[in-house]
């Protein structure tokens, strides 16, 4: 998972402001940068409660360069399809899918959000590689500034939760002595079954086993063998 900037450019409403602290706060973020910014004052912490401190801590300056610096991948948050200066249309992509696409970059990503009323404007688009967006109703498709960027912050906190943790080697190794139990079932000839056992252990080597894939593989297996062994009836 990369480390994320959080960029808020010239929000207008200091509530805001401390709606995102605490929101940084819950999806375990605190790296904020705000771009000329309204007054912080006593509802900016009022509303940040116990992200008081990244509100404490956030980096002030005057422009979006200056905000993105150090970060490799920038993302500019937009409801709508714009062109660049490269003439090619960029179409924003959803915050999930987003999400997944930076998941495995380990460098810099800033995010960006805009005003609450006028959003990024284009010459602000064009300092970012990508632009995202939350799908809503298209009747009434605008978010609040602070609600925008929880969906997008809850987007990759999710995504981290759900990412699929390995097999371990001592439960790759039971499954291995599964399959040769399978193949012994099965009356396999004793060098065809090194065989295809040596074939089975290269073929699950070149591949990132999950915990899930396990289990359902052990399953299936388990079923083989007690089913030829005469432990249970086939469906």
């Amino acid at each position: 998972m990369p480390h994320i900037r959080i960029v808020l450019v010239g929000p207008k409403y200091e509530g805001n402001i401390g709606a995102i602290c605490r929101s940084m706060t819950n999806f375990g973020l605190d790296d904020l940068v705000l771009v000329n910014p309204c007054s912080i004052g006593i509802e900016s912490y009022r509303r940040a409660k116990h992200g008081s401190d990244i509100l404490d801590n956030a980096k002030v300056v005057g422009t979006i360069r200056e905000a993105i610096e150090g970060c490799t991948i920038v993302a500019g948050t937009s409801g709508v399809t714009t062109v660049g200066d490269k003439n090619f249309n960029r179409v924003p992509l959803p915050a999930r899918e987003f999400a997944s696409k930076i998941r495995d970059f380990d460098g810099n990503v800033a995010i960006l959000f805009g005003r609450e009323d006028v959003g990024l404007v284009q010459q602000e688009l064009e300092n970012c590689d990508m632009l995202v967006s939350v799908p809503t109703n298209s009747e009434y498709p605008i978010l609040n500034l602070s609600h925008a960027a929880t969906i997008v912050m809850y987007e990759l906190f999710d995504g981290e939760l759900h990412e699929p943790v390995p097999a371990s080697t001592e439960d790759k190794e039971r499954m291995f002595d599964m399959f040769e139990q399978l193949m012994e079932a099965g009356d396999y000839p004793e060098q065809r079954r090194k065989d295809t056992t040596v074939m089975f252990r290269r073929l699950m080597g070149r591949a990132v086993m999950t915990n899930n894939e396990f289990r359902v593989l052990m399953g299936v297996f388990n079923d083989a063998v007690k089913t030829i062994n005469g432990k249970r009836r086939p469906l």
